[in-house]
């Protein structure tokens, strides 16, 4: 067996390498490891255990007596900064979070104490959550099979772990993507734990640093060059259930294109919570669409610039939510009488488009989900796409989709194209002078049943898309309660204009309502429009309310205290409003008598 070992060690700034060998003292072990992270000889303590058990002493007993092998994990903990295990092991929820916080089990302690490069990664609160729950499905007691007793346990009626595929096919509907932290236990389960279990993003770039031969297109070897493609449908999904608040959300998006005829794309706004059908499942719950400045005809859309977009961002983080998607129509009428859509997404067309599914990864790509077990600290996506498009009963259905990490990573790279003349074909690029392409395939079946290996060129889509189930709830939530509907932002086409003209509509009706005044500004269009308008933008004045409103939403009593609070900051909102629009009326008499 080979002297040398390559011992691992895990700080707070993230694992390096030792190289060492079984014979060498502990003491010189020590040098090394503080010649390596920049500590003086006692400014740091090393420990066999993440929880600080074991500590390693500077002694002369060789590493071998110490029963250190190669491969191993050490945790070094610096004397001066000394961060607990905890801070290690996970990040820590923020404050705010909405989720319990629950003891670790057996399984989830095992998957968090894996060593990752990026330790320090702040995931979103639903994956803290998730990683601490069990996830496992209990059965109860078959009365035919299980002839034990009320306590035992037997193979009819033991738990199942969450990635079971008997269990999820056997679901009303059968799921066919496990969920993403059901992956994560079934990578870290086993004898290993998943010791070395790392989630590697899919680079189609030529590796940089490479000095044995001149760069590209002179020059390539095996050690920069990218590895081959071959395209699998993804058997997990980072978004389980995509649900809609209500009902009245998607009929005001919808409402453009019944009075225009023309496509219409929006940002979806909400949180991620979780979903109890599918053990360990994450579902996105919309709550508002934002419609940014576009142009739409029949059957194409085009993004325009928007000026706006970090201050929608900002009002929305103050509000609890955050972008979780994007959705777009793909409605042709066929029956204006009638109200009947065109059924033209199917398995005998297409789903998404190629350019459709370009268009997806990118947006994925702009928002990845940060994962502690990735070496570059993201890992896919929880982004999704939904399609408002005819169904088979010729009806508006919402279809969600999400492309697959190998779509993300092709598009990331410029690697793939659409087919001008095949909506359902992409292709991917070939290799030119300016830029190396990999080779991408995927498989198919013949008619005999064979496995043959197709090069993609071109691609069937199909295998770059994950659909995700898109419902709407029995009894309706609304975050934003406001009964009264102020215009939508960017819908000058309609007519429909955000302007002080159409504030003092709304506001007008507030008279013969009978919500609260909270309900009645309780609208993220209004709100958009009072913190982002260039009269007079309220953005400081409103910072106050846009902070407090997630906490007061589901508290009637913080509601009724609350009120008195926000009609004080409106009131000078009043009087600002009123008195700009004398100033108006003054100065068109004044003009119209001289």
């Amino acid at each position: 067996m080979a002297e040398n070992i390559i011992i691992r060690v895990q700080s707070p700034e993230g694992m390096k390498k030792i190289a060492s060998t079984k014979r060498e003292t502990a003491a010189a072990f020590l040098k090394k490891v503080a010649k390596e992270f920049g500590f003086s000889s006692n400014g740091f303590s090393i420990y066999l255990n993440r929880n600080k058990t074991g500590e390693i002493l500077s002694q002369n007993k060789t590493l071998s007596l110490l029963k250190i092998k190669h491969g191993d994990m050490l945790f070094l903990f610096p004397s001066s900064a000394g961060p607990s295990s905890e801070n290690m092991d996970t990040a820590q929820p923020h404050t705010s979070s909405s989720y319990p916080s629950f003891p670790s089990s057996s399984s989830s302690s095992s998957s968090l104490s894996r060593s990752h490069s990026a330790p320090q990664i702040q995931e979103d609160e639903i994956d803290q959550y998730l990683s601490k729950q069990e996830g496992k499905i209990y059965r109860n007691r078959d009365p035919q099979l299980c002839q034990h007793g009320l306590m035992g346990k037997c193979v009819h009626c033991v738990p199942l772990e969450p990635f079971d595929e008997d269990y999820l096919n056997h679901l009303d509907p059968p799921v066919k993507h496990m969920s993403f932290h059901a992956y994560i236990r079934k990578l870290t389960g086993g004898a290993d734990k998943g010791k070395f279990v790392a989630l590697e993003n899919i680079s189609c770039k030529i590796k940089s640093g490479c000095e044995g031969h001149p760069p590209w297109p002179e020059g390539i070897c095996t050690k920069c060059q990218p590895s081959a493609i071959t395209l699998n449908r993804q058997k997990y999904r980072h978004v389980d259930n995509i649900m809609f608040e209500n009902h009245t959300i998607a009929d005001r998006f919808l409402d453009f294109w019944r009075k225009t005829g023309n496509q219409r794309m929006g940002y979806l706004y909400g949180r991620y919570t979780e979903h109890k059908d599918i053990p360990l499942g994450i579902r996105a719950e919309v709550a508002a669409i934002y419609e940014p400045p576009q142009i739409g005809t029949q059957n194409s859309l085009e993004l325009i610039e928007d000026p706006k977009a970090e201050a929608v961002e900002e009002i929305a983080a103050k509000l609890g939510l955050r972008k979780v998607g994007w959705i777009f129509t793909d409605l042709l009428s066929e029956d204006t009488r009638i109200g009947t859509v065109r059924y033209t997404r199917n398995k005998d067309s297409f789903f998404l488009s190629a350019e459709e599914c370009i268009t997806a990864g990118h947006f994925q790509n702009q928002h990845a989900n940060a994962c502690r077990l990735s070496p570059d600290g993201h890992f896919g996506s929880k982004f999704f796409t939904v399609v408002a498009t005819g169904g088979p009963d010729n009806q508006v259905h919402f279809e969600g989709y999400q492309v697959s990490n190998q779509c993300m990573a092709l598009v990331r790279d410029e690697c793939l194209l659409p087919c001008r003349d095949a909506p359902e074909l992409g292709y991917a690029k070939e290799s030119s002078t300016e830029q190396y392409v990999p080779d991408v395939f995927y498989k198919d079946t013949d008619k005999f049943g064979n496995d043959i290996t197709h090069l993609a060129r071109p691609l069937p889509v199909e295998y770059l898309i994950i659909d995700i189930t898109t419902t709407f709830p029995k009894d309706p939530v609304f975050t934003f309660s406001s009964t009264l509907r102020f215009p939508i932002e960017n819908r000058d086409a309609l007519g429909e204009t955000q302007d002080f003209h159409s504030l003092a509509t709304y506001l007008s009706q507030c008279s013969s309502s009978s919500s609260s005044f909270l309900d009645i500004v309780s609208d993220f269009h209004l709100l958009l429009f009072l913190v982002t308008n260039e009269v007079m933008p309220l953005q400081v004045r409103f910072s106050l309310y846009l902070s407090i409103y997630p906490h007061i939403l589901f508290s009637h009593t913080c509601k009724k205290k609350f009120s008195l609070v926000l009609q004080v900051v409106m009131f000078g909102f009043y009087f600002y409003f009123y008195f700009f629009f004398l100033l108006l009326l003054i100065k068109s008499l004044y003009m119209y008598f001289a």
